[in-house]
């Protein structure tokens, strides 16, 4: 069961890949809000110092590959936001 998690906990973070592609072939952020990304970002970044101290390496896994991820997310909803 240990197994199915940890892989589990990698994989489902994969799932912002077709968001972030999808923000750069439109090159426009324009459907997705700003304070969300960030909101979500900074959840993330604050749950990282537990997740990272933790001794459950499905919990380390999920925490880190999310922060990865999600940064990228971010970093796609600003990059390609344009103005009105």
């Amino acid at each position: 069961m240990k197994t199915i998690s940890f892989i589990a906990a990698i994989v489902l973070p994969l799932f912002n890949i077709p968001l972030i592609v999808r923000v750069i072939k439109r090159r426009s952020s324009r459907d997705l809000s700003i304070p969300w990304a960030v909101g979500v970002w900074i959840c993330f970044v604050l749950m990282a110092p537990e997740a990272l101290r933790s001794s459950d390496i499905v919990w380390r896994a999920f925490s880190i590959m999310n922060i990865i991820l999600f940064t990228c997310v971010l970093i796609a909803v600003l990059v390609y936001r344009k103005g009105k």
